[in-house]
């Protein structure tokens, strides 16, 4: 059997079998007919089992540097390996050829994304004008839903909390006018953190616990129109919504709430150790992504304002 039939063969088992998705065949047969065609130029001739059987982790470095320089990046790359390995276990499971050629081998690391932040303009309009937004298929009334959305949003950009946090709360967390100084949060593996809460959170907090259906305090602090702890899902529904009608940004999400609100911070001259702390972040490397968008942005001034710039 030639590779070409082997991978036909792959991919009939994952579209029947694993009930793999058109568009994941399709990225796999195109991987891994770039392999078997740098294969076949690497070894002078059309693969076989045999060959598959004796590859070795250099014809697997060999392909993938044969990628780079046609420019694949890294998550490219990996995703090509990633479809590999698979294959080529899926060969040791079914014609007992081994996997050595892969055994521990790891994938080029994809650079981490930029985080998107807004404008400080386009985050307090995200987090005020929210209320405006109302969805009539749901039973909440219009002024309920606003103040529930305004005080929600507020908090993620006022206090740079995950959408998981915050619909995490209960009501007896609320950080309301006169209350504890700081907001105790629980985050990422359990690992509790205070983030300091300004007024206009708390305004936003107590205007909601205002019309909040059931405010005893062991109720969830944001609820649907059921009742039940807020979907994060409506949430993210609603800032789309609204970001269309204001036309903001596509990537005016709740988490670029929480990018901005350490962006804006850095941009303020905070320091990179405190923000690490109020994000609670494990790693520093992790907030120091934020050095490149507030790095981006100064260029971006500098180009629109420097005579020289052009």
């Amino acid at each position: 059997m030639d590779g070409a039939a082997a991978l036909a063969r792959w991919l009939d088992t994952l579209a029947h079998e694993r009930r793999a998705s058109a568009n994941t065949l399709e990225a796999y047969r195109a991987d891994l007919t770039l392999f078997l065609g740098f294969l076949g130029r690497h070894l002078g001739e059309a693969p076989d089992l045999a060959a598959l059987a004796a590859l070795r982790p250099t014809d697997i470095r060999a392909f993938l540097a044969d990628r780079a320089r046609e420019g694949d990046g890294n998550a490219t790359r990996a995703r090509r390996l990633a479809a590999l390995r698979g294959f080529l276990r899926h060969l040791a499971r079914r014609h007992g050829t081994g996997t050595a050629a892969i055994a521990g081998m790891r994938g080029p690391r994809a650079k981490a994304p930029v985080p998107r932040a807004l404008s400080p303009e386009a985050a307090k309009e995200a987090a005020s004008g929210i209320g405006a937004v109302h969805d009539p298929a749901r039973a909440m009334h219009p002024a309920m839903q606003a103040a529930r959305d305004v005080a929600l949003f507020t908090l993620l950009y006022g206090c740079g909390l995950r959408i998981a946090e915050a619909l995490a709360l209960d009501v007896r967390q609320a950080p309301l006018p006169g209350a504890d100084a700081a907001l105790r949060v629980l985050g990422k593996g359990a690992k509790e953190r205070l983030v300091p809460v300004l007024p206009a959170v708390r305004q936003a907090m107590a205007a909601w616990l205002a019309q909040h259906p059931d405010p005893r305090p062991d109720q969830p602090l944001f609820v649907g129109a059921r009742g039940a702890r807020l979907d994060p899902a409506v949430a993210q529904r609603t800032l789309r919504t609204w970001r269309r009608l204001a036309g903001l940004p596509e990537h005016a999400t709740p988490h670029a709430l929480r990018h901005s609100f350490a962006t804006h911070l850095l941009g303020g001259g905070a320091d990179l150790r405190a923000i690490q702390e109020l994000l609670g972040h494990a790693s520093l490397s992790t907030t120091q992504r934020y050095t490149r968008v507030d790095a981006a942005g100064l260029l971006e001034t500098w180009r629109r304002a420097h005579p020289r710039a052009d």
